[in-house]
């Protein structure tokens, strides 16, 4: 299993970012996929879930109205559409699954939110 995250960068408050997460090496289309993020001294935060068909979305309180989970099966490939973002959505955003019962972690990409 592979997992490798795109998009991350610098950004003004208010802006957006669209990440992408590039999945391989399993049935991508049967698992859900979540975005977690992990701010300097802090705990890592789950961010976002996607179901394996993409029906299903679940969102932390702190982002939902702002940031949008998608995905591509056919593209084995996971989004995170981020809008307005603020300077505390400054994080490492790690692509994440769960196959067999084992846990997947992508590298990670930042995000920094700052004027």
């Amino acid at each position: 299993v592979q997992l490798v995250e795109s998009g991350g960068g610098l950004v003004q408050p208010g802006g957006s970012l669209r990440l992408s997460c590039a999945a391989s090496g399993f049935t991508f289309s049967r698992h859900a996929m979540s975005w977690y993020r992990q701010a300097p001294g802090k705990e890592r935060e789950l961010v976002a879930t996607i179901s394996s068909g993409g029906i299903s979305t679940n969102y932390a309180d702190s982002v939902k109205g702002r940031f949008t989970i998608s995905r591509d099966n056919a593209k084995m490939t996971v989004y995170l559409q981020m809008n307005s973002l603020k300077p505390e959505d400054t994080a490492m955003y790690y692509c994440y699954c769960q196959v067999i019962l084992r846990k997947y972690w992508g590298r990670g990409t930042q995000v920094t939110v700052s004027s």
